[in-house]
């Protein structure tokens, strides 16, 4: 079984945020794989899916982006997966607005969920899959600028990351890291 945690923040004021790009690629996986409905389970909306021949938990945690280990950590606690086993999906500001990484551990990078899932676990040994929202411009605040939606001319640039996002996850449960990175670590508009 493998665990896939998308952060965002809940409620509908949050929705199509760019800090809400974890919640948005869970999404895209569970219309794919024909999720039913979502049920509530350590503070967390949890659906799962059948990718291949592999059970995926797509894990939303509903504590808001700053405490994601508070609910990251009950469902380590209770399932016990190897942490190469999670995934944990979230926007980076220090990507470029569409393009997606992988890491397979590491630091938080300045991502708030990520460090508190992070210091929660006791590790950073587990994969990352990092979707590029750009930086502010001008002198527009940080916080500002995660909290907000998409312009215009964004959007069809963030909905194909989402797609390409969810590509690379079900790749990732079929075919393992490595294949992942190779792949979807390359900038789709310069590398061929």
């Amino acid at each position: 079984m493998k665990l896939i945690v998308g952060l965002g923040n809940p409620g509908s004021q949050y929705a199509g945020t760019r800090h809400n790009v974890g919640f948005d690629v869970l999404g895209e996986l569970g219309r794919r794989f024909g999720a039913g409905a979502t049920q509530t389970k350590y503070k967390s909306e949890l659906a799962d899916v059948q990718i291949g021949s592999e059970k995926v938990l797509l894990i939303a945690p509903m504590t808001f982006m700053n405490c994601s280990g508070e609910a990251v950590i009950q469902f380590a606690n209770f399932y016990r997966p190897d942490l190469t086993e999670l995934v944990v999906v979230c926007d980076d500001m220090n990507l470029a607005g569409g393009r997606i990484r992988w890491r397979a551990k590491g630091t938080a990078g300045g991502q708030k969920g990520l460090d508190d899932i992070i210091r929660r676990l006791g590790s950073n040994e587990f994969p990352r899959l990092r979707i590029g929202i750009g930086r502010p411009p001008g002198q527009m605040d940080t916080t500002s600028w995660v909290l907000g939606r998409f312009r215009e001319e964004e959007r069809l640039t963030q909905d194909l990351a989402r797609v390409r996002a969810a590509d690379s996850l079900e790749k990732w449960v079929r075919e393992g890291l490595d294949p992942v990175m190779n792949e979807f670590n390359r900038d789709p508009e310069t590398d061929s």
